[in-house]
């Protein structure tokens, strides 16, 4: 028997092609990239020396290296190789990840390591970019009024800015990106007018587009930082992996759409801050303001300055947004992989790519705290910023290579081509490996802590299954007559009229076997009926539907609900109305209750047992396997099944079960007379009480 309840829905309007699609792409996939014109040129200047180091050749290169990285990692890459990779539209490492799975099983290894990274990562991106936009205030009158005088007052405004942010997560991306889409094609506007302004002084700054000045810059001696400044050029591509994970907020249409304008108004900002700062770079009061000077903020003309400040403020909060929604969808992904503790999430709006995950979102607002306190200048920050990216690019570019075999894609072109970008990226890392001593060593600490979890969470369940003794599936037909007997026991007092456990049936009638346990051993638990409830969550928003087995009995129910991942999972009224059909149909018996508020009511109480494992002292296993499993179980204790399930207010019963695992040895005690004679040979901590003995 299946009810079913179902709304209409289409696919996510986004994922075609249209201007609000345009718009939505561009507020929520483009603030990450989008904003490294802040920081990529002053970064280059300040590591070669100052604005007075700088020269024509320097320049050149420089701008040269920023194309080609753009065009080559985020246009090729990603743009066109990446997005390509996306599992029901959604894209990320992780659905990467579920593409190829069943190629090798070592490829989790590199799907961890790339998701660990990237959510390190998103934790550095709202700090240095809101922390750059607002520096740029500092020192600037409003009105013949400085409001932001110093870098103290700096940080209490991102303070400020960055947790209104994380306040307004709850909200939905889709309701975000609307308000920031026109935003962002304002900004990108601007990068481009102003970018023309200055170019058009010195039109020949385009031929830096020719990967001749690139590779000139690398072994030429003014360059003083040698291969090391493609450190501060990957500044400029840090977003293509936030452009990846995205992909199922605002649809690959969009972003195939979107992305060439993006591109031009970047590099348009390049090419004009480089021509401004040749014009420039002899001028004796901007040489004295030292790291200070920013050329971002200089080369805007006067009159638009003041509109250019709020404007980077405005576009910076974006790109935050950008990382913060992308590592939602991560660990969403990596939850259904079993990779990662399930935490409750949210959908606030109709399309399933946008969701709103409360312990992530707390977690990366208390990072990113910190490391504004800690690195106090977005120039700090910046020389931390970047290493875990790199690694996040590595472990996608070893994935991709796996699936564009899998698309039996030519395996010499192929090869080739992941080649090429594995050691392009490799360069990026070693040359980003630098920032380990300058602070990158907090966000890799983070790194490696989720890798630990996800390790633990991943490996501690196949211990599980590989060592499993006593808690392994059974055939629940083959305790029918126990549990029919039980429920008609009048020796056992009525435990409740309907005993409730969430679990997963497999086969269609195995069930684990601490259930029966619990029923049948522990304390025998006679109910008139016995449900086993397993809730599967569907790609479409508003599924309602269910189906039943009984196993030819009254008293034996295995539910299967399926609900859409916007239908809230209250599986106490849900229950309840598939007792009613169940009635109706004739296939459990009536409950009527005696004492009761509710007229003519004929479904009985509920109780639900919540099974939890813990670890017995009788395991026997190696003690590194041991303490895996045991950190698993310390992790599922921060999780509330009755809260994610909606029994907050229900008759939950907590069960605790002993999981024993390897294979348990039992010593057999040796009968002994209290004599003497028998005792002699036993040694007893303390003396025999000779009174006693008597």
């Amino acid at each position: 028997m299946e009810k079913t309840q179902l709304n209409s829905f289409k696919n996510n309007p986004h994922s075609k092609m249209s201007v609000a699609g345009f718009l939505i792409a561009l507020g929520i996939v483009y603030g990450d990239i989008g904003t490294s014109p802040l920081y990529v040129m002053h970064s280059l200047m300040v590591g070669n020396g100052g604005l007075e180091k700088m020269s024509t050749n320097f320049i050149l290169g420089s701008v040269s290296l920023i194309f080609w990285t753009l065009t080559l990692v985020t246009t090729i890459k990603y743009v066109l190789i990446a997005l390509r990779a996306d599992n029901r539209g959604e894209g990320g490492i992780f659905a990467l990840y579920t593409l190829v799975r069943k190629r090798a099983k070592w490829l989790i290894i590199p799907a961890m390591i790339g998701g660990a990274t990237f959510l390190a990562d998103g934790m550095m991106t709202p700090a240095v970019t809101v922390t750059a936009a607002i520096e740029g205030l500092k020192g600037i009158a409003i009105n013949n009024t400085i409001l932001i005088s110093t870098q103290n007052q700096v940080i209490i405004v991102t303070l400020i800015i960055l947790s209104t942010l994380f306040f307004i997560q709850r909200f939905g991306t889709q309701l975000i990106g609307r308000a920031f889409g026109p935003i962002m094609l304002v900004w990108f506007a601007f990068l481009g007018f102003v970018g023309i302004m200055n170019l058009s002084s010195d039109w020949s700054m385009i031929r830096a587009l020719n990967p001749y000045y690139a590779f000139e810059l690398l072994r030429s001696p003014i360059n003083i930082r040698g291969v090391f400044i493609l450190g501060s050029i990957f500044l400029a591509t840090t977003g293509a992996e936030a452009l990846y994970s995205d992909m199922g907020h605002v649809g690959r249409p969009n972003i195939y759409t979107s992305w060439p304008f993006v591109k031009v108004c970047l590099l348009l900002s390049y090419l004009g801050q480089a021509t401004w700062i040749l014009s420039v770079k002899d001028n004796h009061s901007l040489q004295q303001m030292g790291s200070a000077m920013n050329p971002f903020y200089q080369s805007i003309p006067a009159d638009f300055r003041l509109f250019g400040i709020f404007l980077s403020a405005m576009a910076a909060i974006i790109a935050s947004q950008a990382l913060i929604s992308g590592s939602y969808t991560l660990v969403s992904e990596a939850t259904k992989l079993r990779i990662f503790p399930r935490l409750k999430t949210y959908y606030p709006t109709n399309f399933k790519g946008q969701l709103y995950i409360p312990t992530v979102n707390s977690i990366i607002w208390v990072v990113c705290m910190f490391i504004v306190f800690y690195f106090k200048t977005s120039e700090n920050m910046s020389n931390a910023y970047g290493l875990e990216i790199t690694i996040t690019m590595l472990m996608t570019t070893i994935l991709l290579h796996q699936w564009l075999l899998m698309k039996r894609a030519n395996r010499f072109f192929t090869t080739v081509i992941i080649s090429f970008f594995f050691i392009i990226e490799s360069i990026f890392f070693v040359t980003n490996s630098s920032k380990f001593i300058h602070g990158a060593y907090i966000t890799m600490f983070i790194a490696a802590v989720l890798i630990v979890v996800m390790f633990t969470w991943r490996y501690g369940e196949r211990l599980k299954d590989d060592n499993t003794y006593r808690s392994h599936f059974v055939s629940l037909l083959a305790f029918k007559h126990q549990l029919n007997d039980l429920r008609k026991d009048p020796s056992y007092p009525l435990y409740t009229t309907n005993l409730v456990y969430l679990t997963k049936i497999h086969d269609g009638y195995r069930i684990k076997k601490n259930i029966l346990y619990s029923i049948l051993d522990k304390r025998p638990k006679r109910a008139q009926v016995y449900w086993f409830v397993t809730v599967n969550v569907t790609d479409e928003p508003y599924t309602a539907a269910y189906s039943v087995e009984t196993f030819d009995t009254d008293y034996m129910v295995s539910v299967q609900l399926y609900l859409g991942f916007r239908v809230d999972q209250k599986v106490n009224v849900y229950l309840r109305q598939v007792v009613n059909d169940m009635m109706s149909n004739g296939e459990i018996k009536p409950q009527p209750q005696k004492y009761t508020t509710i007229p003519d009511r004929e479904v009985g109480d509920f109780s639900f047992v919540i099974i939890k494992e813990v670890l017995s002292p009788d395991t026997k296993i190696s003690n590194v396997k041991k303490s895996i499993i045991h950190m698993r179980l310390v992790l599922q204790k921060f999780i509330s099944p009755a809260n994610w399930f909606g029994l907050s207010y229900n008759d939950v019963v907590e069960e605790r079960v002993p999981l024993v695992l390897g294979k348990v040895s039992l010593n057999r005690l040796r009968l002994v007379r209290k004599d003497r004679s028998a005792l002699k040979d036993i040694k007893i901590d303390g003396e025999i009480d000779d009174d006693d003995d008597e």
